[in-house]
């Protein structure tokens, strides 16, 4: 058939419609062999690409065939095509020698036969060749002997005696004819020459030989040898061989022509021919001949390594293929037979893939597990192929496959959470910290973007605090942060990546305000005020070691920017004066003599701890003096100046009669009220009601913070009667301890006055000293400091009384701030059933009661010119023990406590000062 010819209608018998076909990529695939068919992609069809001779592509092998494979892409497919090839009659017989001769004795006998030459036509079938004839035929006759492997020998067959005096020679045209449409011959010449007589041909020793041969046999190795024997003597007995073949065996096996020896002359290949039938002949000289078969099997060798042909493959897969996705399609060929023809392949260990053969010599390699591009990115895959033979033969092939990207991997922080830290009074926009997020999986899908959530801060958003940096993760302060305000705070993040959909984390960040040192200290005491006048007395009796005061200050800062230092800057006399560096308190450092003067201003400096520290700076006014009149007086100087004016006298007079105008109707209010609980007691004390004492709620200290010292405890000793207006003085432990009437009307902001007719009384100050409760400072000394500004408190709440759950069980006390204060009836019963156990109590002690307040300096007393540490004795405080129910007390007073040494003492004009 032409090039070009249609073989036939792949895609018709495919099932494929020709758009199908063209998008998946058909293509034929014949291996190493010579393409004779190729595929038109257009039109579907299979057409002649080379002329096809079958002779030369299957010699005498029936049928011919070519085995083709179409491979389709997009999914991977391949079909096995076979293409018979049907023989023509294209070939003549021919001879393999262009003349036969023949001597022939003239003794042969009729019946005579003579071997002649088959002749060869490589058509098959009727096309073969099929007749032979032989002209003339008045001498010799053609027959033909049939073998035992079914083929025929051609023997011409003397039918009459020869004479060789008659006919020396005789030519004989043996035609050969086959049969095809139209037939073709071919034919040879036969020349026959009678020689004299020789009546006896070689005989061979067997009809037919074997042997075998294996295919690496190097040439010229011996194969077998025949052998032939003729009953002649002389020449006529000389026998010679010869192969009657055609000239391609000619070319393998050679026969030794005296011996009869056949040894290979080339290289023999099992792939191409694995059987060899060899036809020797045996003549003598006088032309009588003999033929045998020799029969040569080719032994395989495994010397073929197997061939891998890619038929198709992926470079990249994507990393959530599901397993049992083909990667790629191969062939493997190895032309050895049996076990050296059998091949399996394997690839790599610890790959997630897997070799699969879905047909003899075709194989796929297919995803066996999930994949992660995380995990590995890309495999170089190596496909080995070996064959079963002994020794075993491989060849191998690469594959490099590439593993796309998914988004199945979220952000990961590198911590599970994080603390920053920021310095107070930082500048907005502060980089504070910067969090990090990695990401596993590549280029979109591993982009982090940082995002601030959603959360509030004491109320406020968050975001009025920090902003995040999207890109970067730094973490920026948008305010200026106050320790003092905010100390710490919490807010999440969130990372995101760029996939589609976004996977995201969040973690957790703490940022903590660090303290700066930007609050200077604050003192509480001495009250700086711009309009009142605030002094501190020292008696020129004072020893070394007096107690004038002790400044109190805070520091709203922590740590070593709260440690709070103290030191005199200033001072009138420095050699009388010491402040402590750690407390504050302000000591007599000598004994006061009458050549100090009488004012003394001093000028102490607090400073923190910080750096740089700041300070605060405090005026403080002493009056050194015995009278109230000197110290009167020299302040007045002191706010006055020396500059008198005329009305200076006037209200001098005016303030004097006002004051003595305010002392004398307290007098008289306090006598009418003295007067009127005398007679409500006499009820009282004439009822038979049971008197239930009354114990004000308790106060406790509520501890110590910043820079204030800890509680001090002391013993207050009262009246027997706090009925009774009178003062008395108890020693207890050795310390000095002023014993006091509540109720006592003379007593008036911290100060004691001898008697009514006092000089002059001093205005009500303003209030501008008072203090919120949470700034009260508390003690902090052995002594407790006298100040000479004014401190009212309203009748029986007088500041120097102690609060009423310091006084002792039954007296009437002032109950200042504190809520719920008893009603008067309450208290007449208090003070009954106290003036009862007082009296079966000693005579010489009066009641003990440990206080226990929260520290104010406002509510101390003590008493000037004394080094007495009002503190408890630990070994002398006694529990106080709930008092029993009284019994009813016939109409008498209650008595009174024995005197005691100091109450028998003579107060002095100096002492009440």
């Amino acid at each position: 058939m032409a090039k070009g010819s249609v073989v036939g209608n792949i895609a018709q018998d495919l099932g494929l419609d020709l758009k199908n076909l063209k998008a998946r990529q058909a293509r034929v695939y014949t291996g190493d062999k010579t393409e004779y068919i190729e595929m038109n992609k257009e039109l579907g069809q299979l057409l002649i690409k080379e002329n096809i001779d079958r002779e030369a592509l299957c010699a005498k092998t029936t049928p011919c065939a070519l085995h083709l494979q179409i491979i389709l892409e997009n999914p991977m497919e391949f079909y096995r095509i076979t293409v018979e090839i049907t023989d023509i009659n294209d070939n003549a017989p021919h001879f393999q020698r262009n003349e036969i001769t023949f001597e022939i004795s003239e003794s042969a006998v009729t019946g005579a036969k003579f071997m002649l030459e088959n002749a060869v036509d490589m058509d098959v079938g009727v096309n073969g060749l099929l007749s032979y004839s032989l002209k003339p035929t008045d001498n010799f006759d053609l027959q033909f002997q049939s073998q035992t492997d079914g083929e025929k020998n051609m023997e011409i067959v003397l039918q009459k005696p020869l004479d060789r005096e008659h006919q020396k020679q005789l030519s004989l045209t043996l035609t050969a004819t086959d049969g095809g449409e139209p037939s073709l011959s071919g034919a040879v010449k036969i020349r026959v020459t009678v020689l004299d007589v020789n009546d006896n041909a070689p005989v061979f020793d067997q009809k037919t030989y074997k042997t075998t041969i294996t295919e690496n046999a190097p040439e010229g190795s011996d194969i077998i040898t025949v052998r032939a024997s003729d009953e002649d003597e002389g020449s006529n007995g000389l026998v010679t061989y010869y192969i009657s073949n055609a000239l391609d065996l000619n070319n393998v096996f050679i026969v030794d022509p005296h011996s009869g020896k056949i040894s290979l002359n080339g290289q023999i290949d099992y792939e191409k021919a694995y059987h060899y039938q060899l036809n020797v002949h045996a003549r003598d000289q006088g032309g009588l001949s003999d033929t045998c078969k020799v029969i040569i099997d080719v032994t395989d060798v495994n010397d073929n390594q197997p061939v891998i042909s890619i038929l198709s493959r992926s470079k990249i897969i994507s990393e959530d293929s599901k397993p049992g996705m083909v990667i790629a399609i191969f062939n493997v060929n190895d032309p050895d037979s049996g076990a050296n023809g059998q091949v399996y392949c394997t690839i790599n260990n610890n790959i997630p893939f897997a070799i699969i053969s879905p047909s003899s010599n075709f194989f796929s390699l297919r995803t066996e597990q999930d994949l992660d591009r995380e995990r590995e990115s890309e495999y170089n895959i190596t496909v080995l192929c070996s064959d079963e033979g002994v020794p075993s033969l491989s060849s191998s092939a690469s594959l490099h496959l590439h593993i796309s990207d998914v988004n199945d991997n979220a952000p990961v922080f590198e911590k599970n959470n994080y603390e920053a830290y920021v310095v107070e009074n930082n500048t907005p926009g502060l980089s504070v910290f910067t969090v990090k997020a990695s990401d596993p999986d590549s280029n979109q899908n591993a982009r982090v973007s940082y995002i601030l959530e959603d959360g509030t801060v004491n109320g406020v958003h968050v975001a009025s605090y920090v902003s995040v940096s999207a890109d970067s993760g730094v973490i920026s302060a948008v305010r200026s942060f106050d320790y003092e305000q905010l100390k710490d705070f919490h807010f999440r993040v969130k990372a995101q990546d760029g996939g589609s959909p976004p996977l995201c984390r969040n973690v957790t960040v703490k940022i903590t305000v660090q303290d700066q040192n930007d609050n200077a200290p604050q003192v509480l005491y001495p009250v700086q005020t711009g309009g009142s006048l605030v002094a501190e007395i020292v008696p020129r009796s004072a020893d070394v070691g007096y107690l004038v005061t002790k400044v109190v200050a805070v520091d709203v800062d922590s740590g070593q920017n709260a440690w709070l230092s103290y030191k005199l800057q200033k001072a009138t006399d420095r050699a009388l004066f010491e402040v402590g560096p750690q407390n504050g308190e302000i000591r007599t450092v000598r004994q006061v003599t009458d050549k100090d003067a009488v004012k003394q201003k001093l000028t102490v400096v607090v400073e923190d701890n910080g750096q740089p520290s700041r300070s605060a700076v405090v005026n403080i006014i002493v009056a050194v003096a015995d009278s109230f009149p000197e110290v009167l007086s020299e302040f007045t100087d002191f706010t006055h100046g020396k500059s008198y004016n005329d009305d200076l006298t006037f209200y001098l007079v005016l303030a004097l009669a006002a004051v003595s105008f305010l002392f004398i109707t307290c007098l008289v209010v306090i006598i009418s009220v003295k007067i009127y609980r005398w007679r409500q007691s006499r009820i009282f004390y004439q009822s038979n009601l049971p008197v239930i004492p009354y114990y004000p709620p308790g106060y406790t200290d509520t501890g110590v913070t910043g820079t204030l010292p800890h509680m001090y405890n002391y013993d207050v000793c009262m009246t027997t009667d706090s009925r009774k207006s009178d003062c008395k003085y108890s020693t207890l432990g050795g310390q000095k301890v002023l014993v006091m009437d509540p109720s006592l009307t003379e007593m008036k902001g911290n100060h004691f006055l001898e008697d009514s007719d006092s000089p002059e009384l001093q205005k009500p100050p303003n209030n501008d000293w008072r203090l919120p409760a949470n700034q009260r400072p508390g003690p902090s000394g052995q002594h407790r400091f006298h100040t000479l500004q004014q401190r009212w408190t309203p009748y029986e709440k007088s500041r120097a009384a102690a609060r009423p759950e310091e006084g002792p069980a039954g007296a009437v006390v002032g109950t200042g701030p504190w809520p719920n204060p008893p009603t008067e009836a309450e208290q007449l019963q208090a003070l009954m059933a106290a003036a009862n156990e007082v009296s079966e109590a000693t005579a010489t002690l009066g009641p003990r009661y440990n206080a226990q307040y929260v520290p104010d300096y406002r509510q101390n007393v003590y008493i000037p010119g004394s080094t007495a540490t009002l503190t408890a004795n630990p070994q002398q405080q006694v529990p106080q023990q709930a008092l029993p129910p009284p019994q009813a007390l016939p109409p008498a007073e209650a008595p009174k406590a024995a005197p005691t040494p100091a109450s028998k003492k003579k107060v002095t004009k100096k002492d009440k000062k």
